[in-house]
């Protein structure tokens, strides 16, 4: 019986808890992982036979994609103003002048991975161009609440373009920006009682106009909340780069502090204002959450190098709101990733995978003796937990035991300093908002409580990171997950970083989650249920963020959805789709886990299941060729027809094999 069955107040049941796994060595559950020994090394092993790399094969067209990556990178850091004139400008320029070099390259006489790196290059320059167009139309919904945004911003163009400023001119120009900025506020602020202001309404009475006190009130631009709460955030990276632009004159130019010191303070302090009063009367964040969170820093929208006190929006807290980019958009970013289906076809393949999962854990719960009560079995295994310090034991155990089980089967080449390279670090409990559970890459991530947090806190994240669920997900993110696949990117092909995808990365990483349910990892029905956990997340994650993006779902209804058809701990659900929609993801990112898998799977099913490759083979071509979209991992790996037009469609769903049931060990 789990504590939340028990028909007794919540806080004493947090209480209760929290008392368990603090007076309770390591639950039994964690103790069936393996110790691990202390990792050997071979310093000579960790160093490959350089002829192997000498006589790797090239791309024809590596210095070319490194050039246009080192170019990209200058113009990125000499146009830093964000959106501003100059940047719009010179990046679409960039983009179109790369476009007319590219097409002068004779695509008959390169060789295959340079035809592979000519379509992506293509590809990639026309979707940077529809991603402009699509800024485009953002910056006209919110022009009518941001019209001195082009103004400001064009200080830092006039900086970087090392145009020497007129002191006097730019605090006229400042107090100009601050009266408007009022203004624009004063719109959406409740109109003054009757009454209020008349005395000073009298002393002006020999300059006011005639018919002054029955001219109507300008009404405020009506705009919906998803507009308003991006021109706050627009509002805070305009006053981050207003803030860099005047500390680089401020004290090293006299008469540049002298004439602007005073306009400065009164901007900076009236554009925050503004975007508090956006967030506020329009957005409709409570005025607590944005109080609790002012001069955090790096809240939504704050621009990279924002001043100290910029960013001070609702950082972690308060209503979820994203920015939809439409069927669209949608249709844009699914073409980028060479991806021939529409959002409802995906939505349907989702769904299939959901119902194989729904299936695979009634199965579960049938084993843990709890019926098809697969939700009693979700509860049962977060119930799990390892008391509070044993988290990064349990993980390091859990990343070597995985280790070990691909070493056994020879699926995938993992070399000696892959093993010795990664690290372990603590998300912060602020982090842990929007990453409730652990991340990983070149370090792992772990999300677990500290002991600041509330008792409430503190339960959801030991329950969320139980080790059944970190059994099926450990892998994911290390070896051979994205620690592996940092570590050969770095190696192999890196000029195609540029080309990363998370259809290549995450979608890599869910592939093998997949590949070691077929080969029996999960021996326990636990172990089972944490597996499904994820495999059920990673289908709802297509259907929650690409019915959000076509408007059919709202960032409530995606929470709800997570807690109802996954099992997940609300402040987990709600901190998952505060990360989907926070716009430090792109559009496709959630849905790019399982697509990705499947689309591997499917290519898998096509090369090693067929006998044309070996596992091993497969899979170290895959992590050696590079990121890109996997309809080109495929192109490659297949010698497929590659022309200056792209690739044939790859309907891969219509060529996956069946999923795997549990049917005991393998």
């Amino acid at each position: 019986m789990t504590f939340r069955s028990l028909e007794i107040p919540r806080a004493v049941r947090l209480a209760l808890a929290l008392t368990v796994i603090l007076a309770a060595p390591a639950l039994a559950a964690a103790q069936q992982v393996p110790k691990a020994a202390p990792l050997k090394v071979d310093p000579l092993a960790a160093v490959p036979k350089l002829s192997v790399l000498v006589a790797r094969p090239t791309s024809d067209l590596a210095p070319v994609i490194e050039r246009f990556s080192a170019d990209q990178q200058s113009l990125n850091r000499r146009y830093d103003a964000n959106d501003s004139p100059d940047q719009r400008r010179r990046m679409r320029a960039f983009a179109v002048a790369w476009q007319t070099r590219l097409r002068e390259l004779d695509f008959d006489k390169l060789n295959q991975e340079g035809r592979a790196d000519f379509v992506l290059l293509d590809n990639q320059l026309k979707h940077q161009l529809a991603v402009l167009d699509r800024a485009d139309k953002k910056r006209g919904e919110t022009a009518p609440l941001l019209p001195f945004a082009d103004r400001l911003l064009a200080l830092q163009d006039a900086r970087r373009n090392l145009i020497t400023p007129d002191p006097p001119t730019a605090a006229r120009a400042l107090a100009q920006v601050v009266r408007q900025v009022d203004s624009m506020r004063a719109l959406f602020e409740p109109a003054p009682a009757a009454g209020r202001g008349a005395a000073a309404g009298a002393q002006n009475a020999s300059t006011a106009q005639p018919d002054s006190a029955a001219r109507p009130r300008v009404q405020p631009p009506r705009v919906s909340r998803t507009v308003a709460n991006r021109a706050a955030d627009n509002v805070d990276q305009v006053r981050g780069i207003v803030t860099n632009w005047y500390r680089y004159y401020d004290g090293y130019d006299p008469q540049f502090t002298w004439w602007v010191k005073s306009p400065y303070a009164r901007l900076d302090s009236a554009l925050n204002r503004y975007a508090r009063t956006l967030r506020e009367r329009v957005v409709g964040i409570p005025p607590a959450i944005l109080a609790a969170n002012t001069g955090r820093g790096g809240g939504p929208g704050a621009g990279a190098g924002a001043g100290a006190g910029a960013g001070a929006g609702p950082a972690n807290d308060g209503p979820i709101i994203g920015d939809p980019i439409g069927a669209e958009g949608l249709k844009e970013d699914l073409e980028h990733e060479m991806i021939p289906y529409t959002p409802q076809e995906l939505i349907a393949i989702a769904e299939r995978e959901y119902a194989f999962s729904l299936r695979e854990v009634k199965k579960a719960a049938r084993d843990l003796g709890l019926g098809d009560d697969w939700k009693a079995a979700m509860e049962k295994v977060k119930d799990s937990y390892v008391e509070p310090g044993k988290q990064p034991e349990m993980i390091r155990d859990l990343a070597r035991q995985a280790e070990a089980f691909f070493d056994a089967h020879d699926w995938v080449t993992i070399p000696p300093l892959a093993r010795e390279d990664w690290r372990m670090e603590m998300l912060s409990p602020e982090r842990q908002k929007v990453s409730p559970f652990f991340l990983g890459g070149e370090s792992i991530l772990v999300s677990y409580p500290t002991a600041d947090m509330t008792d409430e806190d503190k339960l959801m994240s030991l329950r969320g990171n139980n080790p059944h669920f970190s059994h099926a997900t450990v892998f994911h993110e290390l070896n051979p997950g994205h620690h592996l696949q940092g570590f050969m990117q770095a190696r192999y092909n890196p000029h195609r970083r540029i080309f990363s995808t998370p259809f290549w990365s995450e979608g890599q990483s869910l592939y093998w989650e997949m590949f070691l349910w077929d080969h029996g990892f999960h021996a326990s029905a636990e172990d089972r249920v944490g597996a499904l956990f994820w495999r059920m997340h990673r289908s709802a994650r297509i259907i929650f963020s690409l019915n959000f993006h076509l408007g059919k779902m709202t960032p409530e209804q995606a929470i709800q959805f997570l807690v109802d058809t996954v099992g997940f701990e609300r402040a987990n659900a709600e901190g998952e789709v505060r990360r989907s929609f926070n716009g430090s993801y792109s559009p496709l990112y959630q849905a790019g886990y399982m697509l990705g898998g499947l689309q591997l799977r499917a290519l898998h099913h096509e090369l090693v299941d067929s006998g044309k490759m070996t596992e091993r083979a497969f899979h170290d071509a895959v992590l050696e060729g590079g990121a890109m979209p996997i309809a080109m991992v495929r192109a490659r790996l297949e010698k497929l027809l590659i022309t200056r037009d792209g690739l044939a469609p790859w309907r891969f769903a219509e060529q996956l094999p069946p999923p795997v049931p549990w049917a005991g060990g393998r």
